[in-house]
């Protein structure tokens, strides 16, 4: 079994506690208000503004026997550039105010992911950040086009609503299969080991600020 197959194996059931989160749910049955998507939005604007810098921490902590990995991590961090200005951008189409999110604070639960990931990078191994692009990047491929297409018919929102949705759909299809391809050259067991860790941690906290979102919008209803 190729290591990418085996990654995949061995996080079934954290992938699984992500996509049964009641919001996204909820979403697949039309069941999602305004209020709920800009939540959202707001919430990856403040991890979406760590990719690079995460990336780039990456980079900066590989050996110099990883130096083909190193190349890679350029290549995505030339792909991101810029991706957090889209969601601000769709905040402000979807009736939200860009600046008051640009100018705050995640929650709870985002902000524990984010800090889990620079930790993993600088304690653990930082070959282990790949665990928090295979769920982000798997993510998104799973949803967000379908979600976009319901949101949109559930709120009426305009095309320019969904820019981060729906270019990180088609563009992550095309990342995973780079992906793929990277993970399947890591032979070390003791990277394997980080990154299969990782991404299990990672669908937790991923799918934790999924359902405080869910809670957030039925709190203040």
């Amino acid at each position: 079994m190729s290591f990418y197959k085996q990654l995949l194996f061995e996080t079934e059931v954290s992938r699984e506690y992500l996509l049964t989160s009641p919001i996204i749910l909820k979403t697949f049955e039309g069941d999602i208000t305004k209020d709920d998507y800009i939540s959202f939005l707001t919430q990856a604007y403040y991890h979406v503004s760590h990719t690079v810098p995460l990336l780039m921490a990456t980079g900066s902590k590989l050996s110099m026997n990883k130096e083909w990995l190193r190349e890679a991590i350029g290549e995505y961090i030339e792909e991101e550039m810029g991706h957090q200005e889209w969601i601000l951008n769709d905040i402000e189409a979807a009736g939200g105010n860009k600046e008051n999110v640009r100018n705050g604070k995640p929650n709870m639960s985002t902000e524990l992911m984010i800090s889990y990931a620079y930790d993993t990078i600088n304690r653990i191994n930082p070959v282990g950040f790949f665990g928090m692009v295979l769920v982000l990047e798997g993510t998104s491929i799973k949803l967000a086009t379908d979600t976009a297409a319901i949101i949109q018919k559930t709120l009426g929102l305009p095309d320019q609503a969904f820019s981060y949705l729906r270019s990180h759909g088609n563009l992550d299809l095309e990342h995973m299969k780079f992906y793929e391809s990277l993970m399947d050259k890591i032979d070390n067991e003791q990277d394997q080991a980080a990154i299969i860790h990782a991404a299990n941690t990672f669908y937790y906290l991923y799918a934790n600020i999924f359902r405080s979102i869910g809670q957030i919008t039925s709190e203040a209803a």
